[in-house]
C-alpha cells in the first residue's frame, strides 16, 4: 500500500487499511459534507448499500472537485486499486470491453467513496453472471412541472399493475425528484427480454392512468410521469439505493416501504438524516431478495400488446435497428414534424444555458407567456468526456402568429469533437469516463 500523504487519514473497515486522501475536502459546499463525512456516510449504512450495489459491477460517477465542480463517469477500474477490489469484464452492445468495479465489503464502498464517487451507478447483473439480469427496473421520471404527489398516484398504479402479474416492487426516492421501484426477478431472461417486460409494464401504466403517466420516449411528446424503459437496456445503469446524489442538502436515494410514500418527501432523506433512519428501523429493502419473480405475464402481455398493433418502441441510438421498433427519429425532425420546437443555446454549464432562455423570453414575452413547464426541454447532453446543456422550447401551446422563427444560439459554445453527444432522454444513460457512448 502507498503510504498515505501528510493530509490523509487511514481507516480500518472489513479487516483493510483504507486511505482517505484529503479527508477534509469540502464536497457539499452548502451542506459542508466532506469527503470523510461521505466515507462515514457509507460505511453507516454499508449493509443496505451493498444489498443494492454489493456483488454487481459498478461505474463510478465521480465528483473531484464538489458538487459545484464537473463531475465524470468511469466504466474502466483505475489501474491503480487495491488488490482487494474486485473486479469483472463486461461487454457493451459496440463491442468494446471494460472491467469494472465489484464492492464486495463496506471497504470497498469507503474506498469507492475516497474517489469522490457520491453514486453508487451498479448494473442490474451479478458479477457471477453478466448476461442475465436479477432485476427489473422502473423509473419514473417526471417532466418538468409535475409535483411528487401524481408520482406518488402512479407509483400506486405501477405496484397494482405490477401484483396483478404476480411481481413484487420495491420502491425508493430516486434523490432527486423521482422514483424507482425495483423488481427481483429469476435470472432466467436477456437485458432485451427484461426491456422488453419494462415495456410493456410501461405501456400498461399508461393505459390505466393515460392522464398521469406515459411510455412516450421523446421528450417533445411527453406528459405527466415518464415509465423509462430504456433504463432495462444493456448498459444502462440508475443511482442505487442509498446512494448520495449531487444536490445542495446531499439528498440520498432511500428505500421505503409502500405504507410511507403518501406521508413522505425526497428533502426528508439526506446524508444527515439517513443513518439515524436506518439505525432505527433497519434497511426497508431486507427482504428483497429472498422470493425473485418470473416475468413471464409481463412477457405474455408484450405478446398481447403486439397482437394489437404496439411494436417496439425507440431504443437508445447505439442499439442497432430492431425489428418492430418505430422510427428512430423524433417527432420535430421528421420529414413532416408533429411539433414545433426551436432551439435556445449550448452551454458546458446548465446555469449559462438557462440564463439564454431567460434572455430569450425577455425577447419575446408573448410567446413566452403562453409556456408551461413542460414546454421547455432542458437536455443534459453527454459528451465524450464531460457534460453540456441543451435548451429547447415547444411551441405547440404558442399561436402560430406569435411564435418566433429559429435564431441563433444563444449562448453557442462550441461542442465540436469531445463535445458529441445526445440527450439523456433520447440516446445512452451516460457516456462514462473515457469510454465512449455505446462503448
Amino acid at each position: 500500500m502507498t503510504p498515505p500523504g501528510a493530509n490523509a487519514e487511514i481507516l480500518t473497515v472489513a479487516g483493510r487499511e483504507v486511505i482517505i486522501s484529503n479527508p477534509g475536502k469540502v464536497l457539499f459546499p452548502l451542506a459542508q459534507h466532506t469527503k470523510l463525512d461521505l466515507v462515514r456516510y457509507y460505511l453507516s449504512v454499508s449493509e443496505g448499500a451493498l444489498r443494492a450495489a454489493g456483488g454487481r459491477p459498478n461505474v463510478l460517477v465521480r465528483y473531484p472537485n464538489g458538487t459545484d465542480g464537473e463531475f465524470f463517469f468511469q466504466k474502466r477500474a483505475p489501474a491503480s486499486r487495491p488488490a482487494w477490489i474486485d473486479v469483472v469484464t463486461l461487454r457493451f452492445p459496440s463491442g468494446r470491453t471494460a472491467e469494472e468495479v465489484v464492492p464486495r465489503d463496506a471497504a470497498a464502498l469507503a474506498w469507492m467513496a475516497n474517489l469522490a464517487c457520491l453514486e453508487l451507478h451498479p448494473h442490474p447483473v451479478r458479477a457471477d453472471d453478466v448476461d442475465h439480469p436479477d432485476e427489473l427496473r422502473v423509473d419514473l421520471d417526471p417532466v418538468p412541472g409535475v409535483e411528487w404527489s401524481q408520482i406518488r398516484q402512479v407509483a400506486a398504479i405501477v405496484r397494482a399493475t405490477l401484483n396483478d402479474v404476480g411481481l413484487v416492487g420495491w420502491p425508493k426516492t430516486s434523490g432527486s425528484r423521482g422514483m424507482h421501484v425495483y423488481v427481483r426477478i429469476e435470472r432466467r431472461w436477456t437485458f432485451d427480454d427484461v426491456r422488453r417486460a419494462a415495456l410493456a409494464l410501461a405501456r400498461e401504466v399508461e393505459r390505466r392512468a393515460p392522464s398521469l403517466a406515459t411510455s412516450k420516449w421523446w421528450k417533445e411528446e411527453r406528459h405527466g410521469v415518464f415509465l423509462d424503459y430504456n433504463q432495462n437496456a444493456k448498459d444502462r445503469t440508475i443511482a442505487a439505493a442509498y446512494s448520495v446524489r449531487p444536490t445542495a442538502d446531499a439528498r440520498v436515494s432511500a428505500p421505503l416501504a409502500w405504507d410511507e410514500i403518501d406521508a413522505c418527501e425526497p428533502g426528508d432523506f439526506t446524508m444527515q438524516t439517513m443513518p439515524s433512519r436506518v439505525k432505527a428501523m433497519g434497511d426497508r429493502h431486507a427482504d428483497m431478495d429472498r422470493q425473485p419473480g418470473s416475468l413471464e405475464r409481463l412477457l405474455e402481455l408484450s405478446m398481447r400488446q403486439a397482437a394489437e398493433g404496439q411494436g417496439d418502441a425507440p431504443w437508445p441510438p447505439h442499439y442497432r435497428k430492431q425489428p418492430g421498433e418505430e422510427p428512430r427519429v423524433a417527432p420535430s425532425r421528421r420529414r413532416t414534424p408533429s411539433r414545433p420546437l426551436i432551439e435556445i443555446g449550448r452551454a458546458r454549464k446548465k446555469s449559462e444555458a438557462l440564463a439564454g432562455l431567460e434572455r430569450w423570453k425577455t425577447r419575446h414575452p408573448q410567446a413566452a407567456a403562453h409556456l408551461e413547464a413542460a414546454d421547455v426541454l432542458v437536455d443534459a447532453m453527454r459528451g465524450r468526456f464531460q457534460t453540456w446543456t441543451r435548451v429547447r422550447v415547444n411551441l405547440q401551446r404558442v399561436p402560430q402568429e406569435l411564435r418566433p422563427p429559429q435564431e441563433p444560439l444563444d449562448p453557442d459554445e462550441n461542442m465540436a469533437d469531445d463535445w458529441k453527444g445526445v440527450s439523456r432522454g433520447e440516446i445512452p444513460h451516460r457516456t462514462r469516463g473515457r469510454a465512449r457512448k455505446g462503448s
